[in-house]
């Protein structure tokens, strides 16, 4: 406000000045006196405009301030009472919230315990009854153990008895034995394979078991020697070593496993195979196929046992597969024997087949002749009979059965 004041009475004087600079202009010929007049004349009424203008200027302030200081009253009072109305909402709002807090705590409060009443009902429930059910499945499960337990037991006892079986040599001669015999049975018949079999005549001893070979000549067998072998002490080290895991350990039990089977072999070769008494080759049967896979580890095994000793070794798969071929060339060679004879019957069964085509023959044309025949008799003779029956009064049926003898018959066909 004072700047606006100021710079109209600034204005004011500039707009004056510029008046008696005009007039002073235009009033120049007048001398210098009047100039002097004019400035002194334009001093004054600057003077004069310069002390109202201060006058108002301090008129204004005062008003200024007083109008200031009324509006800082009034401000300051509408401010207390803006204060006093803010406290005293805040308060009312703090107090409505304070209660409605109140109340949500006290609805929440309950609901929770209804919900922790309802939750610990349905958790003693479903607890009580988990824990019903855990403890019938631990029964049960316990139960079974105690069973298998029990039957682990008598495992174990049997696995003692297999144990012993097995340490001694002559019971694991009888396995193996046994196995053998029990495939021999599956395979063959009776008359294809015999028992304890002398096939050499230069050795005391008898094979286990002996496969009839055909092709025999002069009613005298050809025999394929089978003798059963467990060397179960060198392949019971071989299955420790592997379990301590030594690789120089497991290589020299293989070796000597190896060497074991290599004097089996020999042995079976020197003293069951004669030929022409036998085949030229034998089988050596290995009762357990986990020791015949550990043997075929040893490379060209095979292939040497052939070829030095003439031994086939097999385990119980290879020897079943191995009695089915022989069985099957069994068969074949049965067939091609008796092929002749089949033959022989068909030239037979052709020329009696020539004779019965002429009786057959023969028996037709009887047939169509009686046919005719019977033919002629129900259609003619009847026709025939029936003329001349025709004038003749018919009687009832019983006189007519005792005229003609026909219910005596009737009667004994009913007794017999």
């Amino acid at each position: 406000m004072i700047q606006i004041l100021l710079t109209a009475v600034i204005l004011i004087s500039l707009l004056l000045l510029a008046l008696q600079l005009k007039h002073a202009f235009s009033m120049k010929n007048g001398g210098d006196s009047t100039v002097n007049n004019s400035i002194i004349k334009f001093q004054n009424s600057l003077d004069k405009n310069e002390k109202i203008i201060y006058d108002q200027l301090e008129r204004n302030r005062q008003e200024i301030n007083k109008s200031s200081k009324d509006n800082r009253e009034e401000l300051s009072k509408t401010l207390n009472q803006f204060e006093e109305k803010f406290t005293k909402n805040i308060n009312d709002v703090r107090e409505t919230i304070n209660n409605q807090l109140k109340d949500i705590r006290d609805d929440n409060t309950k609901q929770l315990d209804k919900m922790r009443d309802t939750v610990d009902e349905k958790l003693q429930k479903t607890l009580e009854k988990r824990i019903g059910e855990s403890f019938k499945l631990v029964s049960e499960r316990l139960e079974e153990v105690h069973k298998g337990l029990g039957e682990m037991q008598t495992i174990a006892s049997g696995v003692g008895d297999l144990k012993k079986v097995l340490s001694n040599v002559k019971t694991k001669g009888v396995f193996g034995e046994y196995q053998l015999q029990n495939i021999l049975e599956q395979i063959l018949t009776p008359e294809q394979y015999s028992k304890n079999v002398a096939t050499n005549p230069e050795y005391n001893g008898q094979v286990e078991f002996a496969v009839k070979m055909p092709g025999s000549k002069e009613n005298k067998a050809l025999w394929l020697p089978i003798d059963s072998k467990f060397p179960t002490e060198p392949y019971e080290i071989l299955l420790e070593k592997y379990e301590n895991g030594d690789k120089d350990e497991i290589e020299n039990a293989r070796k000597n496993l190896i060497r074991t089977i290599t004097t089996f072999a020999k042995d079976i070769s020197s003293k069951y195979i004669s030929p022409p008494n036998t085949t030229d080759f034998g089988i050596m049967f290995l009762p357990i196929e986990g020791l015949f896979a550990e043997v075929l580890r040893e490379p060209g095994i095979m292939e040497s046992l052939r070829h030095k000793y003439k031994i086939a070794l097999t385990g119980p798969t290879t020897l079943s597969a191995l009695l089915n071929s022989l069985q099957m060339g069994f068969r074949t060679l049965l067939v091609q024997e008796r092929s002749s004879e089949v033959w022989n019957i068909l030239s037979a069964v052709k020329s009696e087949f020539a004779t019965f085509g002429n009786q057959l023959t023969k028996v037709q044309t009887q047939l169509k002749t009686a046919s005719s025949s019977l033919d002629n008799l129900q259609g003619t003779r009847t026709r025939a009979m029936e003329r001349k029956l025709r004038d003749v009064e018919l009687i009832e049926s019983e006189q007519s059965n005792e005229m003609l003898e026909l219910q005596s018959e009737e009667k004994n066909d009913q007794n017999s």
